[in-house]
């Protein structure tokens, strides 16, 4: 069985499934591509069991068929051949697989597809629709907050919480918080999911950059995202998500407003010379200046930086991960930024200055005790 192909549309599409495509895999048959072969068309399917993508191309072909081919070594043969047509020749019976160039022939062991693990479908599921550059944005905000800490498995996804007007991101490790918030998309049913980081991390990198419908099905094990020719599916997980509503504090009188570029790059500065194992910053508010600190006592570093903002609320003095800060900031558009406190040893919450019409920021950050020096 044949087929003729674009090397380079191939490799493509190869490329942009292949994250899912793990080194030492549960099952030795998933360190391959399962190719499904229909008069004109191919489809791809990479899979850990977990979570799977599969991608659609147009080829050559009048017979259909199926065979695993070996991953890395069919992409590594792909990047360095230039831009032809190439043939694929399929043996069903020994699993062989040849590919002929313009001026090469390239013959590689592949499996019985049988061997490749049925991908879940979803059935009697409405589906919902969101542009792929408002998931696209709200991944962003909320994937570097995720918790890698495998003992608290509901944390290390998002939960996407769908409701009647709107949608809301939520991303926790316990130190931090971010909840992001769509107004202009409705899911007309109400419904909370966790998706593992691997599923939106493998989105994030093959959204298109032109915005497109996204297509989001899911049943009570399984979510399922469609757009152009991709889709994957991923397992939910099937653990209760932290209420994070109770978490956030209500009553913050004391209000900073200041530059969020300025005191990003402050932040940088000054965390050099914190403690190399907490990270700690320290934040003093006393009427419009904001004086930004840290002390390393084991190799008596010192630093200290003064800003002028607008702040509206009670002298206080309050400290935080550097680092923490850091991505915070980086992770905010507006101009300006806002800064909610109540007490020293309580959360502050982070968010934009100027509020978009369609999306809501709120970014909570938990403060680190002070040292006890002057």
């Amino acid at each position: 069985m044949k087929f003729i192909v674009s090397s380079s549309a191939l490799l493509k599409q190869l490329q942009s499934i292949n994250g899912v495509v793990t080194n030492n895999p549960v099952v030795p048959i998933l360190e391959n591509f399962l190719f499904e072969i229909e008069p004109g068309k191919l489809t791809i399917t990479a899979s850990d069991l977990e979570t799977s993508m599969m991608t659609e191309l147009p080829i050559e072909a009048r017979e259909t068929g199926r065979i695993a081919a070996p991953a890395r070594i069919l992409l590594d043969t792909l990047k360095n051949l230039p831009d032809q047509p190439v043939t694929f020749t399929l043996d069903e019976e020994t699993y062989t697989i040849e590919i002929s160039s313009a001026n090469g022939r390239y013959k590689l062991a592949g499996e019985n597809a049988a061997d490749f693990p049925r991908v879940p479908v979803v059935k009697g599921s409405t589906p919902v629709e969101i542009p792929s550059s408002s998931l696209a944005r709200a991944i962003n905000k909320t994937i570097f907050a995720v918790s890698t800490d495998e003992l608290r498995p509901a944390m290390t996804g998002i939960l996407v919480q769908l409701a009647d007007s709107q949608v809301t991101f939520v991303a926790t490790d316990g130190h931090r918080l971010l909840r992001y918030r769509r107004q202009d998309v409705g899911a007309g049913q109400t419904a909370n999911l966790i998706i593992p980081r691997k599923a939106f991390n493998l989105l994030k990198s093959s959204l298109p950059s032109e915005s497109a419908p996204v297509r989001v099905e899911f049943n009570q094990s399984n979510a399922f995202f469609s757009f152009n020719q991709m889709r994957l599916v991923c397992r939910l997980i099937d653990e209760r998500y932290p209420d994070y509503e109770n978490v956030i504090p209500v009553s913050n009188p004391n209000k900073l407003t200041i530059n969020r570029a300025e005191l990003l790059n402050s932040v940088r500065r000054i965390s050099i010379y914190s403690n190399k194992t907490t990270h700690q910053v320290r934040l003093r508010l006393t009427g419009s200046e904001l004086v930004i600190s840290a002390e390393d006592l084991d190799f008596s570093n010192e630093a200290k930086e003064t800003l002028v903002c607008q702040y509206d609320g009670e002298d206080m003095e309050i400290g935080f991960n550097a680092r923490f800060l850091q991505e915070m900031l980086s992770n905010i558009d507006s101009e300006d930024i806002t800064l909610e406190l109540s007490t020293p040893n309580r959360a502050g919450l982070l968010m934009p200055a100027q509020a978009d019409e369609n999306e809501s920021i709120l970014m909570l950050v938990m403060p680190v005790m002070l040292n006890n020096y002057v």
